[in-house]
């Protein structure tokens, strides 16, 4: 990508009224995701392929408001972009089936794992030993995890395995970041997203049907409230509004999405939290802040994997 990073140093940040309505929006409406997933009268894979392909005719749009340069997909960032859609598919196949088997505020700290992964390999990219507050982070998430995975082990073995599909759905979230960042040089924000969704969608397809799910809604609300909020509106809001904040604000908003989520999942589906669940959902929200916190943009311009990261904030 030519223009600049979007990401200024954290002593130049500036934000309005709408900036933070916009911040919080997209948490919000990400929050909401696995609520509607379930809901979804498809397979959890199946409305990640609706997710991706009803949103695409929008992405493709908003890309068409990017300079011709940053819309031009040519060689060997067509694989880039063709591999990263295949990750990201991988994540969100992994992230909707842990969705219908673990509880909701599980499926959306454990979804949003990937942080922590990006802030691990940056240290192994790095080489270099771990900063206090990377070691406490680390040390925070085992912590949290191992309490809410022996919660969800007490339930059923079954909510258990959907707390590890959860995990798994971050490495291929963190896998995904790491291999369209080379594209981000080149091209414009939409049209990654656009492009990685066009690759991604027919992988969700095919994972779908080797697995028997029902592919088409008789209840087209679900999915299509899903691709707006999630794919759409939901990125569309972060990318506007993350590069006004630092990083620990950005921490911070993302803990309103297990919130809302662990809440719905306790109107909706009578899903309960003991207090070691709690303690767990808080020391593994704190791991996240502290992972965000410590991802602080690099002097001009920053490091590729340090913007994808914020702009592809969460699923």
């Amino acid at each position: 990508m030519n223009a600049p990073s979007p990401f200024r140093d954290s002593s130049t940040h500036s934000w309005t009224a709408r900036h933070l309505v916009a911040l919080l929006g997209a948490n919000v409406m990400l929050a909401f995701g696995p609520w509607l997933v379930r809901l979804a009268d498809t397979g959890p894979v199946s409305a990640g392929f609706w997710r991706l392909t009803l949103a695409i005719p929008v992405l493709f749009a908003l890309s068409l408001r990017e300079p011709a340069g940053q819309r031009r997909l040519a060689g060997g960032t067509i694989w880039l972009a063709a591999g990263a859609g295949l990750f990201f598919a991988l994540d969100l196949a992994s992230w909707h089936v842990g969705i219908g088997m673990t509880r909701l505020g599980n499926s959306s700290l454990f979804g949003n794992s990937g942080s922590l992964i990006l802030m691990v390999w940056g240290l192994i990219a790095a080489r270099r030993p771990p900063r206090l507050l990377e070691l406490t982070a680390v040390a925070a998430a085992l912590a949290g995890a191992a309490l809410l995975m022996d919660g969800s082990l007490q339930i059923s073995h079954k909510s258990f395995l959907g707390d590890l599909f959860c995990v798994l759905a971050g490495l291929f979230y963190a896998g995904y970041i790491l291999l369209l960042s080379p594209a981000r040089a080149r091209l414009g924000q939409f049209t990654l997203l656009a492009a990685s969704s066009l690759a991604g969608a027919p992988v969700l397809l095919v994972v779908a049907i080797l697995l028997g799910e029902p592919v088409w809604p008789t209840n087209w609300t679900p999915v299509l409230v899903l691709a707006l909020s999630s794919q759409v509106l939901g990125q569309g809001m972060l990318i506007y509004a993350l590069r006004h904040f630092p990083p620990l604000v950005i921490g911070l908003a993302l803990l309103t999405q297990p919130a809302i989520t662990a809440w719905t999942g306790w109107l909706a589906f009578d899903e309960t939290l003991g207090a070691l669940d709690v303690l767990g959902m808080a020391l593994l929200a704190s791991a996240l802040v502290m992972a965000r916190t410590g991802d602080r943009p690099r002097k001009a311009g920053g490091g590729p994997e340090q913007d994808l990261a914020r702009d592809q904030a969460s699923d």
